[in-house]
């Protein structure tokens, strides 16, 4: 099956690194050097490609950024390949290129294919492109909820589908627990509100406000008030435009008009325009006729009761006091009381949600608990067929009496859920807790990784975890980052040997200062400084042939022109080609 293979890194005043190129091979490389120089610049620099935190401490002093570069070989339609094509990245006759600036303020750009991404983007990819793995990595390993996850992804969808539909479950009870604390908890600020809309509806119900009504009455009111001098005023004019009835020799406008009205009826037939004059007066006549007849009514209609008066004004007072409380004027008063009822409703079916709540919940529990259980089952008979494949892997690392296993427990607690009869604390992952314990020899009790394991001993552990990982759910390119510190002689053999293996289905990269992990790579590279202590371009390069012994030489015996030193070192050379 093709895969895809880093090819290539080029770094740029990152670290002690100047400018240089580091070019891999598709199956085991191993990058040599003598400590400080600037090995693990090439771990860095793999971990910003593939989108981790960039720091400003990274770039070279006296720099304005960083760049790593790298060119990535990937396969058509393979995971990487879609997403990046999403992205809009364009790739080279299936070269991918990857670019990541940091600058010296900590700002940082990624390019992908051409694209500017945003970095994220970057971490997706690593998913399907590398894993990376260092000393950081193997203190991870020692916690729980990592080997718990390392438990999970070995087991794939024995324990992913089970996990995902707790997982379900579990948002749900958290959800539903959420709204009933919430419900339960505000009670009495619930009950409070309640009295307080009881209250205000019960108000506004006794007073029985129209839409409308403050309108009506504040204008009946000003009305009422002044009654006196409206009909004085109305009598007047009706006086004036129809006479006075006490007065009869009084001229008033209606007389007035009438006389002028007929004075040019005499003679319109004498003038269209004088004609026209008087129809214009005569239904002046007519209309000053209608306002005093308008009048005369008004003014015999007209109520000046004291009492009435007075209860409009009673009326008023009870409409104000429901103004102040509940809105500006009758209509926001009624447009809140319609509100509040609806509030009112919803307050008042607290105590039905609150049972249909509970209900769900304990339901949900119940549910909870055996997909938990199953969740505990699948990881456990994971777990078995997982042990034993590292421990077999434990055997070709120099460890054949090793025994690893797995403890899988989970803690009582009385607000848990019911799992085998007992109840248990749960959590998003289900209410397993995953340790992952060593016997090293044979009448050793099985311990915590953390505390029955060595340096040496962890290294390989961690490297049998991961060629385990790599037949179940391999990558492209795995990258080691002194895996094999605290590990020397056979078990070191052994270690060069099995990512030899590893390296047959993979990409493997391998940061290392045991010769005799080197002497199995493919191919091996020396990062060397120069006098200014910084790496150039020409400070990484291919070893081959006489360079490649007298590195290894270097690196047994601390001098590259031992003559002992270059015979173990071709002796390893041999011993490797021979295993490939």
């Amino acid at each position: 099956m093709v895969m895809s293979v880093l090819e290539e890194m080029r770094i740029r005043s990152l670290g002690v690194i100047d400018d240089a190129v580091v070019e891999l091979s598709p199956g085991f490389t191993a990058v040599t050097g003598e400590t400080g120089a600037g090995k693990t610049m090439v771990v860095t620099s793999l971990g910003l490609l593939m989108g981790g935190r960039a720091d400003a401490a990274l770039v070279r002093i006296g720099a304005k950024s960083a760049v790593v570069e790298g060119r990535i070989s990937v396969p058509d339609g393979a995971s990487a390949t879609l997403r990046a094509e999403e992205a809009g990245a364009e790739l080279d006759d299936g070269t991918l290129l990857i670019s990541r600036t940091v600058s010296a303020e900590g700002r940082s750009r990624a390019h992908l294919g051409g694209r500017s991404v945003p970095v994220g983007l970057l971490a997706e990819l690593a998913d399907d492109l590398v894993a990376v793995h260092g000393q950081t990595d193997q203190q991870g390993l020692l916690k729980l909820s990592r080997q718990r996850q390392a438990l999970d992804r070995y087991a794939g969808d024995a324990v992913a589908v089970p996990l995902a539909k707790y997982s379900g479950a579990y948002r749900r009870l958290r959800a539903i627990t959420t709204e009933l604390d919430q419900i339960t908890t505000r009670a009495r600020e619930r009950a409070q509100e309640a009295d307080m809309l009881r209250f205000g509806l019960d108000e506004i119900a006794g007073v029985e406000p129209r839409a409308g009504e403050d309108v009506e009455l504040a204008a009946e009111a000003e009305r009422l008030g002044h009654a006196e001098a409206l009909a004085s005023a109305a009598t007047v004019a009706h006086a004036a435009l129809a006479g006075n009835p006490e007065d009869p020799e009084g001229i008033d406008a209606t007389t007035l008009v009438a006389g002028a009205h007929r004075a040019l009826e005499a003679v319109r037939s004498h003038d269209a325009a004088l004609g026209a004059l008087a129809g214009r007066i005569g239904e002046i006549g007519i209309l000053l006729g209608d306002v005093a007849g308008e009048l005369a009514g008004y003014a015999d209609d007209l109520d000046a009761d004291p009492l009435r008066l007075a209860a409009v004004e009673e009326r008023r007072a009870a409409l104000t006091a429901l103004t102040r409380k509940y809105g500006d004027d009758v209509g926001a008063v009624l447009t809140w009381a319609e509100q509040s009822a609806a509030r009112l409703l919803e307050l008042d079916g607290d105590d039905d949600r609150i049972g249909e709540l509970t209900a769900e919940r304990d339901a949900l529990r119940a549910e909870l608990g055996g997909l938990a259980q199953a969740l505990t089952d699948a990881r456990t008979e994971a777990a078995e067929h997982f042990a034993a494949a590292v421990t077999a892997e434990l055997a070709s690392l120099a460890m054949p009496h090793a025994r690893v296993s797995f403890e899988i427990r989970q803690t009582e607690d009385p607000e848990g859920v019911e799992v085998g009869g007992r109840s248990v604390a749960y959590g998003p992952a289900g209410c397993d807790e995953v340790e992952l314990l060593l016997a090293p020899h044979p009448g050793a009790p099985p311990r915590p990784i953390a505390k029955g394991a060595s340096g040496g001993e962890l290294s390989r552990v961690m490297l049998a975890v991961e060629v385990v990982f790599a037949g179940t759910d391999p990558v492209p390119t795995y990258l080691f980052d002194e895996v094999d510190a605290g590990v020397g002689g056979k078990a070191a053999v052994e270690i060069g040997r099995r990512l030899a293996k590893l390296a047959r289905s993979a990409q493997v990269v391998v940061v290392t200062h045991l010769p005799q992990v080197a002497a199995f790579a493919d191919r091996q590279l020396l990062v060397e400084k120069t006098n200014d202590g910084s790496v150039t371009r020409s400070g990484v390069k291919v070893l081959e042939g006489e360079e490649r012994i007298r590195e290894l030489s270097r690196m047994l015996a601390g001098q590259e022109d031992s003559e002992t030193a270059r015979a173990h070192a071709e002796e390893l050379l041999a011993t490797a080609r021979a295993d490939g």
